[in-house]
């Protein structure tokens, strides 16, 4: 039986064949730390680094390479931001983001509410859609409100945010804006100088198409004067210095990197930048159009999210509910049947669920990506589609 991976959301598969090359290569060939040698493979290390950070200013139109900071995966980054800009703010303090988003935002948000009084506050979302009007985030802020974060593309719904007018807000209010681009990168274009957001932060394991344990936090010029470290140690830099540097991207990153994974990515970048991501856009808002209208008149199937009217508005990502089936047990019939890998739950996100009405037991996910065919994703629709009526006749 062919199986078909419809769980990009979590991470991307299969990758370029020159991620998996270029990790082989680092491995075999390289294997140095960069800034900890004089010899040549540190040096050569030095250059993936530099590289790596060149392609994704270049995706994102960053200001210059500087501005990118590599994490561990797109948590630690909004950790990075969160953490860092609330720490040290007084009790009080509210902070603004929605009801989709991802526990990296709302876990953050929440364990500061205990430890130092911060108050979140998580503004409604469409029910259908999962959208969030950015008036109601203008009517949410207060004299003490120090940030505004917003998920660009839910991992639930596909729904994709205005960030545009959210950060616009933001810039006016002057507070400071963190975005969750986890879905988006990749997938949507996104030109961080347009959006002059303060913070974005993406994996590198999903859109990007790197391995796993990779990560961004774009700082737009000036921000890492409102966000303190959170943490200290070797820079490989300016080593004679007791304090860590306060220049960029050394403030935020410690230790030696994950170079043999920042090799892998910066292959990943390279193939978008490559393919270029208004033809990546137009690929996954074409497989949207095809599963929504493989199961548009389908009984006993539910699908979540933007609908074939709002095309513009979503990505491939689904989350779906077949009567009488809980999450899991349609994840297993779809993968022992018909090859169909999902992944069923809450996702990560309980407040997304809570808004559309599928919590706690969440729902079944599908979410397509950069080398997802038409045929796999209308083989996905016919599955479920032959499952809930398998389903419906059963319970006549």
């Amino acid at each position: 039986m062919q199986r078909i991976y419809v769980d990009n959301s979590a991470t991307s598969f299969p990758k370029p064949p020159a991620v998996t090359e270029a990790m082989v290569q680092f491995a075999t060939q390289c294997g140095a730390s960069a800034g900890r040698g004089a010899y040549e493979e540190a040096r050569s290390c030095e250059q993936i680094l530099a590289t790596a950070r060149q392609r994704i200013a270049k995706l994102i139109n960053a200001e210059s390479s500087e501005r990118i900071v590599f994490t561990m995966n797109c948590s630690e980054g909004l950790n990075t931001a969160i953490r860092g800009i609330l720490n040290t703010a007084p009790a009080g303090t509210h902070a603004i983001t929605t009801a989709m988003e991802h526990n990296s935002v709302l876990r953050p948000l929440n364990a500061l509410a205990e430890q130092t009084g911060l108050i979140p506050e998580f503004v409604a979302c469409d029910s259908q859609t999962g959208l969030v009007d950015p008036d109601d985030i203008r009517k949410a802020i207060r004299p003490t409100t120090k940030l505004i974060a917003c998920v660009h593309v839910s991992n639930v719904t596909g729904s994709l945010q205005p960030i545009d007018a959210v950060a616009a807000i933001a810039r006016e209010t002057e507070i400071p804006c963190v975005i969750d681009a986890a879905q988006s990168i990749g997938h949507v274009e996104i030109d961080v100088q347009k959006l002059a957001a303060d913070f974005v932060a993406f994996p590198g394991h999903k859109g990007l198409l790197g391995p796993l344990g990779t990560g961004v936090l774009y700082v737009k010029p000036g921000a890492e004067k409102i966000c303190h470290t959170m943490k200290e140690g070797g820079t490989g830099t300016v080593s004679e210095l007791a304090t860590h540097p306060e220049t960029m991207p050394d403030k935020y990153e410690i230790g030696s990197h994950n170079a043999i994974g920042l090799a892998g990515l910066s292959e990943g970048v390279a193939w978008v930048l490559d393919r270029g991501v208004d033809s990546l856009r137009k690929h996954d808002r074409r497989l949207c159009e095809v599963f929504l209208t493989a199961t548009a008149d389908a009984e006993n199937l539910t699908v979540f999210g933007p609908g074939l009217d709002m095309l513009d508005h979503r990505t491939g990502v689904f989350s779906v509910k077949v009567g009488g089936l809980s999450p899991h047990e349609l994840a297993a019939r779809l993968e022992s049947e018909f090859g169909i890998l999902t992944r069923p739950g809450v996702h990560c996100a309980p407040f997304a669920h809570q808004t559309i009405g599928t919590h706690p037991v969440g729902t079944t996910r599908l979410s397509f990506g950069a080398f997802t065919t038409e045929q796999q994703v209308l083989t996905a629709a016919d599955s479920l589609v032959k499952i809930a009526q398998q389903q419906l006749a059963t319970s006549a």
